[in-house]
């Protein structure tokens, strides 16, 4: 059974107990009404006969009388009997027929909350049943001025008993059983209508569960749902929205997690490429070197040990690359933040690569501002950023082109542009340019590491590298230093 239906039986149960009781309360205080009013209106009675009628003289009991009279009264109304009781409750006298009294005594404590005045319905003993109580009236009697006994009318007797009881199916009845049924009825419905719009954005939700696909573009959010809901909202509802968010977080994780490993993937298959070129030449010069020794020349021996010393330093290089990845994305590399001058850091920079720029007559040219302040970072780590900015832009700028190094005050902190005059990089490459490897001009970029190397660093620093959209230009890469030390420190990862 579902949640609604579980909802509306549980409902039709509690409703079906509360009408049977809602009946019996109704049967009660109609009968304890009837009692009241038939007892309020009879109070008196015993009292009047009492006072008109002799039914005791000193002698005692006037048989005849009390018969005549009892007899006369239950003739005039056949729901009252009237009993003859003396001071102990014992009945003493009656009209009734013989065998029909099964007391012969009466509980007399009912009589005096009657006599006292007490509210009403007062239920005392039925003469003709063992455990049955009705409605009386009483008045004492007095013989002489001295106590004698008591007056004692049941108002409704045994005729009313079985008049009631032929009466039990009368149209009175069967009208607000009916009229009970048809409330019961319309409220059914309408407890189930409310039951169907209360748990309609429980349907939703779960409709929602039972079709979440964590591969599915994540969701777009309502306005109301980006913003927090206040305590009085739904509960419902409030559920339904952090699902959505949750749903959308970790439609987001997971696609990032899917991106992540094609990219491990990718990386891993590029360094496997990259590493098997150089490994293969290495293995190739070495193995000529071990067979043909005897027949080379020394020129022939000493290009071939050249080569293959080449190819050992491309193989080293690029190790040392992935490990120092490995490192950055791991968090082994804290960045020790410190007062360094970026003019002297580029300084250095262009005189180690001032013999490579010659051999591809590539000019290196500073652009500084003037008084460019000290900024804070890791020193060793900016200049891995400068250095993999430069080799790239080296290894991709043709004969008698040019790279440059910009470095602009801006705000509180100092800008810094690497640029070349190579062929640049495709727009379709630039999505995940710093995260996944790339090819230009059917090579790759260090096997995609080196970017991905300065992209770490400076993440790790609390700064970003973007790539500049500037027409009729190679690549130029731009970021951003503080000259303030604690925007520094604040800037840093924390944990």
């Amino acid at each position: 059974m579902t949640l609604t239906q579980r909802l509306s039986l549980v409902f039709a149960l509690l409703l079906l107990i509360c009408c049977g009781t809602s009946v019996l309360l109704q049967v009660r205080s109609s009968k304890m009404h009837e009692l009241e009013v038939v007892q309020g209106l009879s109070r008196d009675l015993a009292q009047h006969i009492a006072r008109d009628t002799q039914l005791m003289d000193a002698n005692g009991l006037k048989p005849d009388a009390v018969r005549e009279l009892f007899g006369q009264l239950m003739r005039v109304n056949p729901s009252v009997e009237v009993y003859l009781l003396d001071v102990d409750g014992k009945i003493v006298g009656d009209a009734a027929p013989r065998d029909r009294v099964l007391r012969d005594r009466i509980d007399l404590a009912p009589v005096s909350r009657l006599l006292r005045g007490d509210a009403l319905p007062i239920l005392g003993d039925d003469p003709r049943s063992m455990d049955a109580r009705k409605v009386f009236s009483a008045a004492p009697l007095m013989v002489m001025g001295k106590p004698a006994g008591f007056l004692y009318v049941v108002l409704l007797g045994e005729a009313h008993d079985r008049f009631a009881e032929r009466g039990a199916t009368s149209e009175a009845l069967s009208t607000a059983l009916w009229s009970i049924g048809l409330i019961a009825l319309l409220c059914l419905l309408a407890g189930l209508a409310a039951f169907g719009w209360i748990t309609r954005p429980l349907r939703r939700l779960t409709d929602s569960v039972s079709h979440f696909d964590i591969n599915a573009a994540p969701l777009a959010l309502p306005e109301t749902a980006a913003q927090p809901v206040r305590q009085g909202h739904d509960e419902i509802a409030v559920l339904e929205v952090t699902f959505k968010q949750m749903q959308n977080r970790l439609s987001e994780q997971w696609q990032t997690l899917t991106r992540q490993s094609q990219d491990r993937r990718e990386l891993v298959a590029n360094i496997s490429h990259d590493l098997r070129t150089p490994l293969a030449s290495l293995h190739g010069y070495l193995e000529v070197l071990s067979v043909k020794d005897a027949s080379l020349s020394p020129e022939e021996r000493r290009r071939y040990l050249g080569i293959a010393l080449d190819q050992s330093r491309k193989v080293g290089g690029l190790a040392q690359s992935l490990l120092e990845l490995v490192r950055l994305e791991h968090g082994f590399v804290v960045p020790v933040v410190e007062r360094f001058s970026l003019t002297d850091l580029v300084q250095d920079i262009f005189q180690k690569f001032e013999l490579s720029a010659e051999a591809k007559a590539v000019t290196l040219t500073p652009k500084f501002a003037p008084s460019i302040p000290g900024v804070y970072a890791d020193l060793g780590l900016i200049e891995r950023v400068l250095t993999n900015l430069l080799d790239n832009a080296l290894r991709h700028t043709p004969a008698q082109g040019e790279v440059t190094v910009s470095l602009l005050p801006k705000g509180s902190s100092v800008e810094v542009t690497v640029s070349d005059s190579g062929p640049g990089i495709a727009a379709e490459l630039r999505e995940g340019l710093f995260l996944r490897p790339f090819n230009i001009g059917g090579a790759r970029r260090d096997g995609g590491l080196g970017l991905r190397i300065v992209h770490q660093i400076l993440q790790l620093h609390g700064h970003r590298i973007e790539l500049l959209d500037i027409t009729g230009q190679g690549a130029t890469f731009r970021f951003a230093l503080p000259v303030n030390q604690d925007v520094a420190q604040r800037k840093l990862p924390t944990g």
